[in-house]
Protein backbone atom coordinates (compact mmCIF):
# COMPACT_ATOMS: atom_id res chain seq x y z
CA UNK A 1 0.00 0.00 0.00
CA UNK A 2 2.72 2.62 -0.01
CA UNK A 3 3.29 2.57 -3.16
CA UNK A 4 -0.60 3.24 -3.68
CA UNK A 5 0.37 6.43 -0.95
CA UNK A 6 3.62 7.79 -2.42
CA UNK A 7 1.73 7.65 -6.13
CA UNK A 8 -0.90 10.16 -4.48
CA UNK A 9 1.13 12.12 -3.11
CA UNK A 10 2.57 12.81 -6.40
CA UNK A 11 -0.26 13.81 -7.77
CA UNK A 12 -0.78 16.36 -5.34
CA UNK A 13 2.82 17.46 -5.98
CA UNK A 14 1.88 17.19 -9.73
CA UNK A 15 -0.97 19.29 -9.45
CA UNK A 16 1.35 22.17 -7.83
CA UNK A 17 4.09 21.40 -10.34
CA UNK A 18 2.23 22.31 -13.16
CA UNK A 19 0.24 25.48 -10.98
CA UNK A 20 3.25 27.09 -10.52
CA UNK A 21 4.32 26.56 -13.95
CA UNK A 22 1.81 28.13 -15.37
CA UNK A 23 0.44 25.04 -17.66
CA UNK A 24 -3.57 25.29 -16.52
CA UNK A 25 -4.24 22.99 -19.03
CA UNK A 26 -2.05 20.09 -17.23
CA UNK A 27 -3.76 21.20 -14.09
CA UNK A 28 -6.87 21.11 -16.04
CA UNK A 29 -6.27 17.43 -17.22
CA UNK A 30 -5.51 16.06 -13.62
CA UNK A 31 -9.21 16.75 -12.95
CA UNK A 32 -10.81 15.61 -16.03
CA UNK A 33 -12.80 12.71 -14.03
CA UNK A 34 -13.28 15.13 -11.01
CA UNK A 35 -15.10 17.53 -9.13
CA UNK A 36 -13.17 20.69 -7.83
CA UNK A 37 -14.94 22.43 -4.79
CA UNK A 38 -13.86 25.13 -2.58
CA UNK A 39 -15.38 25.53 1.06
CA UNK A 40 -18.16 28.25 1.18
CA UNK A 41 -18.62 28.55 -2.27
CA UNK A 42 -21.57 26.99 -3.77
CA UNK A 43 -19.85 26.17 -7.35
CA UNK A 44 -18.84 22.52 -8.80
CA UNK A 45 -16.61 22.56 -11.31
CA UNK A 46 -16.57 18.88 -13.20
CA UNK A 47 -13.64 17.98 -15.58
CA UNK A 48 -11.13 19.34 -17.32
CA UNK A 49 -13.06 21.53 -19.19
CA UNK A 50 -14.86 23.37 -16.27
CA UNK A 51 -11.78 23.73 -14.31
CA UNK A 52 -9.52 24.77 -16.64
CA UNK A 53 -12.29 27.70 -17.34
CA UNK A 54 -12.11 28.53 -13.54
CA UNK A 55 -8.52 28.60 -13.42
CA UNK A 56 -8.12 30.93 -17.04
CA UNK A 57 -10.44 33.16 -14.98
CA UNK A 58 -9.20 32.90 -11.92
CA UNK A 59 -5.11 32.98 -12.10
CA UNK A 60 -2.91 35.99 -13.51
CA UNK A 61 -0.06 35.05 -15.42
CA UNK A 62 3.24 36.53 -15.69
CA UNK A 63 4.77 35.63 -19.17
CA UNK A 64 2.91 32.37 -18.82
CA UNK A 65 3.56 31.82 -14.85
CA UNK A 66 1.76 32.85 -11.84
CA UNK A 67 5.32 33.80 -10.10
CA UNK A 68 4.20 31.45 -7.38
CA UNK A 69 5.72 28.39 -5.17
CA UNK A 70 2.50 25.85 -3.86
CA UNK A 71 4.12 24.16 -0.95
CA UNK A 72 2.26 21.61 -0.01
CA UNK A 73 2.97 19.55 3.63
CA UNK A 74 1.41 17.33 6.25
CA UNK A 75 -0.14 14.61 4.22
CA UNK A 76 -2.60 11.88 5.78
CA UNK A 77 -3.36 9.25 3.24
CA UNK A 78 -5.73 6.93 3.36
CA UNK A 79 -7.28 3.90 1.28
CA UNK A 80 -9.62 1.45 0.96
CA UNK A 81 -9.23 -2.50 1.99
CA UNK A 82 -8.69 -3.63 -2.25
CA UNK A 83 -6.68 -0.37 -2.96
CA UNK A 84 -9.07 1.33 -5.26
CA UNK A 85 -9.91 4.65 -3.55
CA UNK A 86 -8.40 6.84 -1.35
CA UNK A 87 -8.23 10.09 0.99
CA UNK A 88 -5.66 12.29 1.78
CA UNK A 89 -5.69 15.27 3.74
CA UNK A 90 -2.73 18.39 3.39
CA UNK A 91 -1.91 21.68 3.95
CA UNK A 92 -0.59 24.11 1.32
CA UNK A 93 1.00 27.35 1.77
CA UNK A 94 1.40 29.93 -1.47
CA UNK A 95 3.88 32.59 -1.90
CA UNK A 96 4.29 34.55 -4.34
CA UNK A 97 7.36 37.11 -5.29
CA UNK A 98 6.63 40.12 -7.95
CA UNK A 99 8.98 43.18 -8.61
CA UNK A 100 6.62 45.23 -7.26
CA UNK A 101 6.01 42.18 -4.31
CA UNK A 102 8.47 41.11 -2.24
CA UNK A 103 8.70 37.20 -1.57
CA UNK A 104 5.84 36.43 0.77
CA UNK A 105 3.41 33.61 1.76
CA UNK A 106 -0.17 35.21 0.12
CA UNK A 107 -2.72 32.18 0.97
CA UNK A 108 -3.11 28.84 2.93
CA UNK A 109 -4.96 26.52 3.74
CA UNK A 110 -6.42 22.88 3.31
CA UNK A 111 -6.75 20.09 0.60
CA UNK A 112 -9.44 17.31 1.35
CA UNK A 113 -8.74 15.00 -1.69
CA UNK A 114 -11.00 11.58 -2.91
CA UNK A 115 -9.15 9.33 -5.37
CA UNK A 116 -9.67 6.63 -7.58
CA UNK A 117 -7.48 3.71 -9.11
CA UNK A 118 -8.83 2.83 -12.88
CA UNK A 119 -6.99 0.56 -14.68
CA UNK A 120 -4.11 0.73 -11.97
CA UNK A 121 -3.62 4.18 -11.97
CA UNK A 122 -4.66 6.77 -9.65
CA UNK A 123 -6.51 9.72 -10.42
CA UNK A 124 -8.56 12.54 -8.62
CA UNK A 125 -12.12 12.07 -7.83
CA UNK A 126 -12.79 15.01 -6.04
CA UNK A 127 -10.99 17.87 -4.82
CA UNK A 128 -12.37 20.28 -1.29
CA UNK A 129 -10.05 23.40 -0.94
CA UNK A 130 -10.54 25.18 2.14
CA UNK A 131 -8.78 28.48 2.68
CA UNK A 132 -7.85 29.47 6.40
CA UNK A 133 -5.20 32.22 5.75
CA UNK A 134 -5.37 35.08 3.10
CA UNK A 135 -2.64 37.41 2.52
CA UNK A 136 -2.31 39.98 -0.20
CA UNK A 137 -3.52 38.20 -3.42
CA UNK A 138 -3.41 41.18 -5.65
CA UNK A 139 -1.00 39.68 -8.14
CA UNK A 140 -1.80 36.21 -7.89
CA UNK A 141 -5.36 36.64 -8.68
CA UNK A 142 -7.81 37.69 -11.12
CA UNK A 143 -11.03 38.11 -9.16
CA UNK A 144 -11.39 38.24 -5.18
CA UNK A 145 -12.29 34.63 -3.21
Amino acid sequence: MTDHRDAIAALIRLYAERLDGGDLEGVARLFSHATVRSDGRPEVRRGSAQVLDLYRRMVQLYDGKPCTKHVTTNFIIQLDEPGSSGFARSYYTVFQARPELPLQPIIAGRYHDRFSRVDGRWRFADRLIFVDLVGDLRFHLRRSL
